[in-house]
């Protein structure tokens, strides 16, 4: 039973990092700002490979930010 709620929500994560990506595409953004949000879902991507809940609430915080126009300062 718990194998398939992980499934499920490694489903709902991959879903959304497919969706964060587009999203970060899209953005008329400096290039600076583009590479610090391409390092957060590269981030979010390594954690789902070690704890996938925590990867799904930061994968949550990322795209309410990016809902939000809150965006990470360019180096």
């Amino acid at each position: 039973m718990e194998r398939d709620s992980q499934l499920k929500l490694y489903g709902h994560v991959a879903d959304r990092l497919k969706e964060a990506h587009a999203k970060v595409r899209a953005l008329q953004v400096p290039e600076s700002v583009r590479m610090a949000l391409t390092r957060k879902l590269l981030v979010v991507t390594a954690a789902a490979k070690h704890d996938l809940p925590d990867a799904a609430r930061r994968l949550d915080r990322l795209m309410k930010d990016l809902d939000e126009g809150r965006f990470p300062e360019g180096d």
